[in-house]
């Protein structure tokens, strides 16, 4: 794709926008110089932070002025109803009439993933969107999906995530050919309820099109032994969840021990540079992006307390989804999904 990638930007949605937003398009567009921004938001709010920064001029940027957004709290039928000039809306508009390919926000996520299914609509084939985002293992990144989404899940539906997860991580991670696993408790074939069992029968029988490892348990999900986890919205939340206290903890107790006596102070001292390359393996910032996978469009959810580097990294994942064409090849694939149903 030689033409700009345009992402729509809910320039009011986080805890320190539009400051960290607006900073953040300035850090990507000094990384993919192919960008285009829809900057949707107070304009007299982000047009000094425009003048400040290093790389957004008039042929890489655009503002939608509104003063209105969505809070924090906001419950999504409440953002539904009333949210219709706010940021976050007209963002996701963009994307629904075609003048960008792609929207990220910082905001209250249920309140953006309501208005993406009602703007953007489900993907032909694809019945329920997953929330899937990735992270450091033992042995580089993988990706998990669903994160949050759907409580209970089918065994169509534990498919279709396993398709557009593949996808996902071939795009966005850079696998040739992703390895994809069903969390379960255990990696025999008879473990696990009636659905995942069904699923895993399925994507059996889609080992032409796809690298299926059959059942994963909880601790495999970090030693890498699958490129892409597949699970229900509720047991991969509470694995994200669990996976980022431990990390929280395990961070905690390393710089308690580090300044418990001189000699540890000492050590730390030593080991200084090996310690600032386990805090940039292990920084949240980089693995900062959690996708709405099933959409008619591009929607990625940055955490809401992130800074500018954080949010770039968010931009960048929608632009990479947009550049290789992310909704074409699932739609492909999922074409040959129902062929295979048809046999």
């Amino acid at each position: 794709m030689t033409s700009k990638i345009k992402i729509a930007l809910d320039c009011m949605g986080g805890d320190d926008a539009p400051t960290m937003v607006v900073r953040g398009a300035d850090l990507a567009i000094e990384r993919q110089p192919d960008i285009f921004f829809h900057l949707v938001g107070n304009q007299e709010e982000i047009m000094p932070l425009i003048k400040a920064s290093r790389h957004l001029d008039s042929n890489n940027h655009k503002i939608i002025h509104t003063q209105k957004k969505v809070a924090a709290d906001d419950k999504p039928s409440v953002a539904l109803r009333g949210g219709r000039d706010t940021s976050m809306r007209l963002a996701i508009d963009l994307v629904s009439d075609g003048s960008a390919h792609g929207v990220v926000s910082a905001g209250n996520t249920g309140a953006l993933m309501a208005m993406s299914k009602l703007s953007l609509r489900m993907c032909p084939g694809i019945e329920r969107p997953a929330i899937a985002s990735f992270f450091p293992t033992l042995k580089g990144e993988s990706c998990m999906l669903d994160l949050g989404a759907n409580i209970e899940c089918d065994a169509n539906n534990l498919v279709q995530f396993a398709v557009m997860g593949e996808i996902f991580a071939r795009i966005v991670l850079g696998l040739k050919n992703p390895s994809v696993g069903l969390l379960n408790v255990g990696s025999e074939e008879q473990k696990g309820h009636e659905e995942l069992r069904e699923a895993a029968t399925t994507l059996r029988e889609l080992s032409s099109v796809m690298k299926f490892m059959g059942f994963i348990e909880g601790d495999d999900i970090t030693a890498g032994t699958v490129d892409v986890v597949v699970t229900d919205g509720f047991s991969g939340n509470v694995a994200l969840k669990a996976a980022e206290g431990t990390a929280i903890m395990f961070t905690h107790f390393l710089r308690g021990a580090f300044q418990s006596t001189i000699f540890t102070k000492i050590g730390y001292f030593l080991c200084k540079s090996v310690i600032r390359q386990l805090r940039e393996r292990m920084d949240p910032r980089r693995y900062n992006g959690a996708v709405f996978l099933g959409l008619n469009g591009i929607a990625v959810k940055s955490h809401g307390g992130t800074d500018s580097e954080g949010f770039a990294n968010a931009i960048g994942v929608a632009a990479d989804m947009a550049r290789y064409g992310f909704l074409e090849k699932v739609r492909n694939e999922l074409g040959v999904l129902h062929d295979q149903d048809g046999k």
